[in-house]
């Protein structure tokens, strides 16, 4: 038997999204035959955004030598004992808008939304450029990324340290929510 329930762990985790004002719209989770690696990938948004534009979901990855790595550290502790902090798991929030007629200067962007995710939530601010066809102009899209790594010594313990983690993922996409009608013109969503 497995020392952590990494599923119930997402089932918390959505459960936590939804009290701090998401609206959860589908779960995967994927699992590769030969590693053994898995990956549970959620997409959410605001309450109030169901009818776009910010696309939003987050991913947790879970790598099987660190799971292994962390059941040899609790075995190996007497009992009462809890495990040091030397194993985690990363979890990614990616935000993605369509393609934008207007798209904001990268750099502004990247500075404005680096003081709402402060240094407990750094975001990366990228843009992609695709062409339909050879003959059609260029289209902007945007994403927004950040990374924290979470704790397997906290999962155990059934500590959760995601409660500022999450608030500053919805000021994010409220802040998408708000400045994405003047990068997108006239469309309507």
């Amino acid at each position: 038997m497995a020392l952590l329930d990494v599923a119930g762990f997402v089932s918390e985790l959505k459960n936590h999204a939804a009290d701090h004002g998401f609206h959860i719209h589908d779960e995967r989770h994927f699992v590769e035959t030969y590693s053994m690696r898995q990956a549970w990938e959620v997409d959410l948004h605001p309450e109030e955004a169901c009818g776009g534009p910010v696309e939003f979901h987050l991913a947790l990855e879970i790598d099987p030598r660190t799971m292994f790595a962390f059941e040899d550290q609790v075995m190996a502790l007497p009992e009462n004992e809890f495990p040091d902090e030397a194993h985690f798991l990363p979890l990614t929030f990616n935000w993605s808008l369509p393609p934008l007629p207007r798209c904001p200067d990268l750099l502004v962007l990247a500075t404005d939304i680096a003081g709402i995710g402060g240094p407990e939530l750094p975001l990366e601010v990228s843009a992609v450029d695709s062409f339909p066809s050879a003959t059609d102009p260029s289209e902007r899209s945007l994403m927004v990324v950040a990374r924290v790594m979470v704790s397997l010594s906290q999962i155990f313990k059934g500590e959760d340290n995601l409660c500022s983690i999450l608030d500053r993922c919805l000021d994010v996409s409220s802040y998408l929510l708000e400045s994405a009608p003047s990068w997108l013109d006239d469309h309507d969503f």
